[in-house]
């Protein structure tokens, strides 16, 4: 059974309130409570008639600034020493407390506002209106290969990767990736139609930049880059558009990809996706 607390002399029937009480109306734990009374922050100025400390009013709305200052930010040991400052000193404090909460706020909505752009990116891929991507990735954009491709690769890292650094991007950062991506497949298709081979030092250079350009949507590592150059060769919708650029490019730059990684060391018959 909860003891009644008693008032102290002068203080009015009923006024004092015990610990559990006041743990409750502000929110915390008695622990905490009695951390706070500790430290010196809030002590409780009277006791029930069963020798429990109790809380008088002053003492509760001396908890809820503690309170307050602590959820602003204010270390615990200091606030003592805020509480019996002038109101001058302590108006300055709120202010300046308040500034700095202003821009906690303006950082938590940066970052919910960067994390529905990364669900948005995870479910679309690519955040560009209509209009914008087909003028990035030409007319023929079909938005239904990123619900492709999220359906094939949605629950790897890589996808989530992908993700991330879509949901920063700007319809020129996407031209950007699309250009060199671009560029570097047409300097390919004109080496393979040239005669140079793919283990030419010019071939590996040319398959170091492809690695760069695909590490743009996430990172690719050597080992990785064999089994995309693998991919190519096997799967009829990139054979073709390879093949678009330059017969026999789709062997010519699986097997200089597979040169440029055996010259980091990696055996492209072992390869594994990492």
């Amino acid at each position: 059974m909860t003891p009644t607390p008693t008032p102290t002399s002068g203080e009015g029937e009923g006024e004092a309130v015990t610990v559990g009480v006041v743990a409750r109306a502000l929110g915390v734990s008695i622990r905490t409570l009695h951390h706070w009374d500790a430290l010196g922050a809030v002590t409780p100025s009277t006791r029930s008639s069963g020798g429990y400390r109790a809380y008088l009013p002053a003492d509760v709305a001396c908890a809820r600034r503690v309170l307050l200052l602590r959820d602003l930010g204010v270390p615990l040991a200091e606030i003592p020493g805020l509480l019996a400052a002038t109101a001058a000193e302590r108006r300055a404090e709120l202010v300046r407390r308040r500034g700095e909460l202003s821009e906690r706020i303006a950082r938590l909505q940066q970052v919910a506002a960067d994390v529905e752009a990364v669900l948005a990116a995870d479910e679309r891929g690519v955040l560009l209106p209509a209009a914008e991507a087909a003028e990035v990735f030409g007319p023929g954009w079909d938005p239904g290969w990123s619900a492709a491709a999220r359906e094939r690769w949605g629950d790897t890292a890589q996808w989530a990767e992908y993700a991330e650094r879509s949901a920063g991007r700007s319809a020129q950062d996407w031209s950007d990736v699309v250009h060199e991506t671009r560029e570097v497949l047409r300097e390919m298709a004109q080496a393979c139609g040239t005669g140079v081979g793919p283990g030419q030092k010019e071939a590996i250079a040319l398959a170091e930049r492809h690695r760069a350009a695909m590490g743009a949507h996430f990172h690719v590592t050597p080992s990785m880059h064999v089994v995309m150059g693998r991919l190519y060769a096997s799967e009829p919708g990139f054979t073709a558009e390879l093949e678009d650029l330059q017969e026999g490019l789709t062997s010519w730059l699986r097997d200089a990809i597979d040169a440029a990684a055996r010259a980091r060391g990696v055996d492209p018959e072992a390869a594994r996706w990492e």
